[in-house]
């Protein structure tokens, strides 16, 4: 399979200024500003919020253990209701909503605990409403992009939503742990707050789109979505392609990771090397992929998802920390380029009153499964081995990824124009 990519529209050559078109038009410009600020307090606050909890009463790996899951499930119950108000009443709507309540949950947070004055239950409530606006937020991302440039320009787009993406990992969760040393984790918290303001503000400069899909009952338009889903063989089984991968792999790699770093590659410091060289790859990744709309976009998509078998792999043969690094740094960009292309695909074959559900069914099975794969993990390694658990997610995704491919609905899936 040979990387040929199709000339855009006006067949000029893609120059340098070219591939950067997409920040050109002012309404993405102006979401992609937000968006940026958004996920860089998103990257921040997990660090936040784990150390705020340690130092209050009561606190502790229990309490920062119930924290995330309030906030987990609370993102879970949200998803699917998220997506059919995305398609009702417009993404722009939903999103800015939902940051409303991002923004509210984080600024009452960071006043409690610059007051010294929070307890755990009080964290725990607002993480659920935090939770709630990320259950509301996520469908529409899919939803409002095609909405902001011409259709040429959607793969640049994701791309660039890919490298932002990749730059607030790297450096929010080192900006948090800079603050917190110089500060507290409650300055850190409004920071987050900040953040979800500014995009805020972003949102509300955009142009109201109107709603693209006729109001029915809710379970009604859920089952309409589904069947969306299942009636296209590529989207289902790329859903549950992704989905499946959280829980036998992902999962696996981020519990037992810390664990084996700790062990033997140096401990938080050089896991948290990883993860940033993690980062980094995504936002080569996605770099690389300005500029370029790929034949068999959706096939080069599930071979890139390949990628995220190769640090597991590595952390399983018990390499160096330096060649650990190098498959993250290749992991990052497989995760780009997976995500850019099946984001675009979906967005352009997709109809758009039924985005925004299709979304939610998408992320409703990472979230759903990927927690059930960290509860798990511990358990199963401590059976049949680390290591040996890592293997066979490895194997189980190389295995996935070739059967994916074998599909003439995926491996022939070629875009040719969208669909509106």
């Amino acid at each position: 399979m040979t990387l040929r990519t199709r000339p855009p529209s006006d067949s000029r050559p893609r120059t340098a200024a070219h591939r950067l078109r997409t920040v050109r038009h002012s309404r993405f410009r102006r979401f992609l500003v937000g968006q940026s600020m958004s996920l860089l307090g998103s990257g921040m606050n997990t660090i936040a919020t784990t150390f705020a909890v340690l130092q209050l009463p009561g606190g502790g790996a229990g309490a920062v253990g119930v924290v995330m899951a309030a906030r987990i499930l609370a993102v879970l119950v949200v998803l699917l209701i998220g997506g059919v108000l995305t398609d009702r009443i417009g993404a722009r709507v939903v999103m800015l909503t939902a940051d409303l309540l991002r923004f509210t949950s984080q600024g009452v947070l960071a006043v409690l605990l610059l007051t010294h004055s929070a307890r755990i239950w009080e964290v725990v409530a607002l993480a659920v409403v935090l939770g709630i606006g990320e259950g509301g937020f996520g469908p529409g991302l899919t939803a409002l992009v095609p909405g902001l440039v011409p259709s040429d320009d959607l793969a640049d787009a994701n791309a660039l939503l890919e490298v932002t993406q990749g730059m607030t990992s790297v450096v929010g969760p080192g900006l948090a742990g800079l603050l917190i040393a110089v500060a507290d984790a409650g300055t850190v918290v409004a920071v987050d707050a900040i953040s979800y303001g500014v995009s805020v503000l972003a949102l509300a400069g955009l142009p109201t789109s109107p709603s693209a899909a006729p109001r029915r009952g809710t379970f009604t338009d859920l089952a309409r979505g589904w069947r969306e889903v299942a009636s296209r063989t590529w989207l289902w089984v790329t859903t549950l392609h992704i989905s499946l991968f959280n829980l036998v792999l992902w999962a696996p790699f981020l519990v037992l990771g810390p664990a084996l770093a700790q062990q033997r590659l140096g401990g938080a410091r050089a896991w948290g090397l990883v993860l940033a060289v993690y980062g980094t790859g995504s936002i080569i990744g996605g770099l690389a992929l300005l500029g370029r709309n790929p034949n068999r976009a959706l096939a080069w998509s599930i071979a890139a998802s390949a990628g995220w078998a190769i640090p597991a792999a590595a952390l399983a043969a018990r390499v160096p920390l330096a060649w650990v690094a190098v498959a993250a740094l290749l992991a990052g960009g497989g995760a780009a380029v997976c995500h850019t292309l099946l984001a675009t695909v979906i967005q352009r074959e997709v109809p758009a009153e039924v985005r925004g559900r299709i979304s939610a069914f998408g992320s409703l099975g990472a979230y759903a499964l990927g927690p059930l794969g960290l509860a798990l993990a511990g358990p199963v390694s401590g059976v049949v081995g680390a290591e040996r658990l890592l293997e066979l997610g490895v194997l189980w995704q190389l295995t996935a990824v070739a059967v994916v491919l074998t599909l003439p609905s995926v491996r022939r899936h070629d875009s040719k124009r969208p669909v509106t």
